[in-house]
Formats: C-alpha cells, structure tokens, sequence
C-alpha cells in the first residue's frame, strides 16, 4: 500500500529543483523593485487563510507565483527544502512517498507552510511535536528593506528567527524553508472516548500528553471535539503498517459525526496515514453544515472535488463581498451577526474552567481540543519564553480551543462583543489568541501580548523604512 493514500507525486531532483525556485526568486525580486517606494509592501496573491477583513492595497503586490513547490526533499536526512508558499497538501504530497511527513500539519490543505510559520499552525502531533514553526532548519526571508536573508537558530539573523513566528508578514516573506520531517506509517488506528464531565476530559488529556499512552497503547495523535458540556471526546492515533480496511470520509459519510457514539467503551476506526492528515478538510471540520453540504439530500449531488476547505473559502469570499448574510438577517428584522471565528491556547489545567465559560457564555458548538508543548527545552527556553511574538511557556502544556461560526447581536453592545469578552477571558486564564482572525485589543495590552520591545527592535532591524505594515496595523486595524 503506498502511503499517498490517493493522490501524491514527487519532487524535482535536487539540481532542477533549486533551478527552478532561484527563478522564482528573481521574479519577487523584479516584483519588489516595482513597488512604489511610497506603497506598503504585500503579497500579490489571490487565496488566504485570513478570516480578518484587509483593505485593498492599491499598489502592486509582490510575485509569489514561482515560490510554491517542493524544492526537494532529501529522504536520508529526513529534510524538505520548501518553497515558502507551497501547501500542506502539496507538501505531504512530495513528502509520504519518502514514507515522510512534516512534524506538524495543519489541518487544511490550502494552509502554506511559510503561512503556518509566520502566522502560527498546530495539530494533533502538536503534543509532541510543537508547532510549525519547531521544525525549522533554516529559512530565507525577503525583508522589508528588499534583502534575502537566511536566518537560523544560531546564526547572525537568530532575532529574526526567533521572532517570525506570529509576525503576520510584518518583519518579512520566507522565500525557502529547510524543516525536518518524521517517519509515518501507512494507517492511523483511531480510538475515540467520550466523556461525561470536561474536568474529567483535562485530566485525562493531561495524563496522555505526559505519558503519551492511553490504556497500554502509545499515541502518536491527540485532538477532540467538545459538543456540549456532557458530550465530549478525546480521539487517539497511533500510526501502524498492520493492513486492514479502513474508513472513508470524503463521500458521503463525515468525518466529526463518526467520532459521536453512546457505548461507555471507546469507538475505533482507521484511516489511511493521507486521510488522516486531511480528515477535517473534507467538511472544513464542521462548518460546511453552513452551506447545506451535510445534508444527505445535497451532499451527495454535491461534486466531490468542491468537498474541501479551498471551495468553502471561494463561497465565504462571496459573502464577505455581497453581505449575503447580513441581508439574509435583515430580511428576518435581525442586526448582522458577530463572527466569532478564533484560536485560542489556555494552560492545560485551564481548560475546562474556558470551555465551560465559552459554553455558558457564547452560543457556539462544537469545539475543537488540541493540546501542545513547546519542542524547545535547551539552551534558549532557560533564557526565557523562546518566541517572543507569541510567548508560551516551555515544559508547559496548553490546549488550542478552536470555534468558528457567529452569534446575535445586540444594538446596545459594541463592535466585536462577544470576541472583546474572548479576549479577556483568555487573557485572565494565562493563554493566547492566535491573530488570524478579527481583534480587539488596545494598544498597550497588544504590545504587552505579543512582543512588545523585541517586536520593536526586529521592526527596526529588517524593515527600518517600514515597507511593511506592522503587527498592530495589520491584526486589529484590518490595515
């Protein structure tokens, strides 16, 4: 069995590989120099997984478009030498022939790596693994003053190493990433337990991050989905080469409402390593019920190249562009709705003190669990917390609590109520916010959050005539 599942192919061989990004490179180079010296700099690039509205940038934007392959990946030293606008899902595509992956992959199959790095990812090796950013080499970035650079954990540019991760674009694009990659096996066998009680379900969730074992098997994947406060599941992986038939969730049958079950003993399943890497793509976790494309009446007239997050993004670019659903509202006499589409990462021990005020708070469900740790416990974690710009402790565990859909308003409350009141929540309970999506902060807590001086400094450094927006401008200015 090949561990592509069902699609895959492999990189350009060294030489024609590298042959073909310089010229990529020397294309966003030409584009750079085009930029008006008076525009900001950005990407001329027609897809993102920004849920934050921006506005229009008038100037021309930099050329990515020769930067978004797989320059080769070396199977020995378990490497990938990665364009920075190359997909997850071509990435894994030039990756699991090696019987290879990325020590992190986010769940959707649009998500970039140089997107994941700058802007955050995790997923359910994210326990062990860390994130994104954790498993990588070496990058070359093109600064805001127009220079590519190469930035390492050691090297002249560790500043900027450190400091890209959360950046958003502001200090720079990476042009090349080196990341190491792990051994996969060509199966994940899945247990999915459910729980009764949430503080029941941290206890458990911290148990098996520490021992990485549940009930004698090892687990290599940990996630789950809160559905209320007395249904909620934790679902194990463990990779395995044992041959067997296997589930498939990108037809008629999804993926989430296979984790739901009534028997006090945990519910197995497998997938295909390939299937298991994209098992929420398929419906965008949940939120395709949005579209109507969980209805068995449409679904299964629904043409299944159009079952993935990359359309679902095309049909919330309409609504964002013709307020759909704003009108739809105001034909019922309803206000428009809040989005409420956020990351949020609390302490372990936290996390059902959050998730039972988020259920009791805002009216959305289900939510999505994923625990991590920080990879990084040498020499730099002793001098503090290692990525300034998003500032977790290491040896410490925290949960990502996802929640994406929108809620009422009301005409007396304020812009952005219900994700002010996130906000200072998470804030209280010691966590973050990823920066994806709409924010609220103030200035000085915003500083406070994410960077702060070290944020300053990096801007001098790499960007001193500020081509390029900065944080602040970018995730609560919607510049």
């Amino acid at each position: 069995m090949s561990l592509l599942g069902k699609a895959g192919h492999a990189p350009a061989t060294h030489e024609s590989g590298f042959a073909a990004h310089r010229a990529g490179v020397d294309r966003l180079l030409a584009s750079y120099r085009a930029i008006p010296d008076d525009a900001n700099v950005r990407l001329a690039k027609k897809t993102s997984n920004l849920f934050r509205a921006r506005a229009k940038n008038p100037a021309p934007g930099l050329d990515v478009s020769g930067l978004a392959k797989v320059i080769v990946v070396d199977a020995a030293a378990k490497t990938a030498d990665v364009a920075g606008m190359t997909t997850y899902e071509d990435l894994v595509a030039a990756t699991l022939p090696y019987g290879l992956a990325p020590l992190v992959v986010p769940q959707l199959k649009t998500i970039t790596l140089g997107g994941a790095v700058t802007g955050l990812g995790i997923e359910s090796t994210s326990f062990r693994n860390g994130l994104p950013h954790e498993s990588v080499l070496e990058m070359d970035v093109l600064t805001g003053a127009g220079e590519i650079i190469t930035a390492t954990p050691n090297g002249e540019n560790a500043d900027l190493f450190r400091g890209f991760p959360n950046s958003y674009g502001t200090l720079g694009y990476t042009v090349r990433l080196k990341i190491e990659l792990e051994t996969v096996q060509p199966y994940v066998a899945l247990r999915h337990i459910r729980f009764h009680d949430l503080r029941a379900l941290e206890a458990t969730l911290a148990e098996i991050v520490t021992a990485r074992t549940y009930d004698g098997e090892r687990v290599d994947y940990l996630d789950g989905v809160v559905f209320t406060a007395e249904e909620s599941y934790l679902t194990l992986g463990r990779q395995t080469d044992e041959p067997g038939p296997v589930s498939d969730y990108t037809d008629m049958d999804i993926y989430y409402r296979s984790i739901q079950h009534d028997s006090a003993h945990p519910k197995r399943d497998r997938l295909t390593i390939h299937d298991y890497l994209w098992r929420w793509d398929t419906d965008w976790f949940w939120c395709s019920r949005a579209f109507g494309a969980q209805n068995p009446k449409y679904r299964r007239f629904w043409p299944k190249r159009y079952r993935r997050s990359s359309f679902y993004w095309k049909l919330i670019a309409l609504d964002h562009r013709y307020h759909i659903g704003d009108r739809l509202e105001a034909r019922q006499g309803n206000l428009p709705r809040e989005r409420v589409v956020q990351d949020i990462e609390v302490p372990v021990e936290r996390t059902a003190d959050f998730v039972e005020w988020f259920l009791r708070e805002i009216p959305i469900e289900p939510l999505w669990l994923c625990p991590l740790r920080l990879r990084d416990t040498g020499a730099q974690a002793r001098t503090g917390r290692p990525w300034p710009l998003y500032p977790l402790e290491p040896n410490r565990t925290y949960v990502n609590v996802g929640f994406w859909s929108a809620v009422p308003t009301d005409a007396g409350q304020p812009e952005g109520a219900a994700n002010r009141a996130i906000e200072q929540t998470v804030t209280e309970f010691d966590g973050h916010k990823s920066l994806y999506s709409d924010s609220y902060y103030g200035k000085d807590d915003f500083a406070a959050l994410y960077g702060g001086e070290t944020y300053t400094e990096l801007k001098k450094r790499y960007d001193p005539d500020q081509r390029l927006l900065d944080l602040y401008s970018k995730a609560v200015q919607r510049k």
